[in-house]
């Protein structure tokens, strides 16, 4: 009976100092004194409550005084429960350090929790990164396009990383800047001889202004010739010219049309008014017949009349009439 107490006491000790090892990290705070870092068990307790967990922390210290970094245990911390990467942020201020840069923990922190990666900030710092642009394709001043391709080098500004413009902003003012100098160009052989024209004038333009870079060098990678754009568009215009004047013509033979049209409905109009009143010619002459107002010798001496005169307009237009009236030539 006693053996079986005795073996529930051990039990119930080893669970008892599993708990409680496993809440009070010892073997991290051993660790840390080891290695010349002074942490009390109450400030690792603490963590737990808080709900940090000790080794993001004392890992990245001990790192730190290793190194010979001076670093506050309360400040790291503090940027872990502002959900910042300790870890990163200690070797970026032993790699700071290494390098003879000028990085505190503050400004690390801040980068760090700006979203940028502060570690590759500091080694882009030391190592310039080169960012290489998509062609940009411009148009010289004698309508020729070319198409460039530039390769920038640039370091981390760490000053300013918080708030500064990114890679994208670098691309788009050095493209810009290229655009610039190709179309201000009086004939695109003047570029093709000496791109690193385009390099001298994009590069003193101060590009890196606001942005989170220092640019070091433009150097032109590629300069391609590209569409003739003028002789295009010369003859675009051409042909929107002609089909212009098409268009005009077509609209003038229209209206010619349509007043031709016009001329031949009023010509028939007359006629027919001159039919109706030739019609009425036979009926006034009998009524004069009979009312007495015209004799038989007035109406002959009209017939004689009307007879000269197209014997007249015949001769006139080298036609005679037979005998049925009709005209012959």
């Amino acid at each position: 009976m006693d053996q079986i107490i005795y073996l529930v006491f051990i039990g119930l000790a080893l669970i008892f100092l599993s708990v409680f090892l496993s809440f009070i990290p010892v073997g991290l705070w051993i660790t840390a004194w080891a290695a010349g870092v002074r942490i009390s068990l109450k400030t690792l307790i603490g963590m737990r409550f808080r709900r940090v967990q000790p080794a993001r922390i004392v890992n990245p210290l001990i790192k730190a005084v290793k190194a010979g970094v001076d670093i506050d245990i309360d400040r790291l911390e503090v940027h872990y429960l502002a959900g910042g990467n300790v870890d990163r942020v200690a070797n970026a201020l032993i790699a700071a350090q290494r390098a003879d840069i000028p990085l505190g923990f503050e400004r690390a922190a801040a980068i760090d929790l700006a979203g940028r990666d502060v570690l590759q900030a500091v080694q882009m710092s030391v190592n310039p990164k080169v960012i290489e642009t998509p062609v940009v394709a411009a148009v010289a001043r004698d309508g020729i396009e070319l198409k460039a391709r530039a390769k920038v080098t640039v370091r981390a500004n760490i000053d300013r990383l918080v708030g500064g413009a990114g890679e994208e902003t670098i691309i788009a003012r050095v493209g810009e800047g290229i655009v610039t100098t190709i179309g201000s160009a009086d004939t695109h052989k003047a570029v093709m001889e000496n791109p690193d024209r385009i390099s001298k004038t994009v590069l003193g333009k101060g590009l890196d202004a606001g942005t989170a870079f220092e640019i070091l060098s433009i150097d032109i990678a590629d300069v391609d010739v590209g569409k003739n754009i003028g002789a295009l568009l010369q003859t675009d215009q051409a042909e929107a010219d002609k089909r212009i004047a098409q268009a005009k013509a077509e609209e003038r033979r229209a209206m010619a049309v349509a007043t031709e049209q016009e001329m031949k409905a009023r010509v028939e109009e007359m006629r027919a008014k001159v039919v109706e009143a030739e019609a009425e010619v036979p009926k006034a002459l009998s009524e004069a017949l009979r009312s007495g107002h015209m004799g038989v010798m007035d109406f002959y001496n009209m017939r004689n009349i009307q007879s000269d005169t197209e014997m007249r307009g015949s001769i006139a237009r080298g036609t005679t009439k037979d005998s049925s009236g009709e005209e012959i030539k």
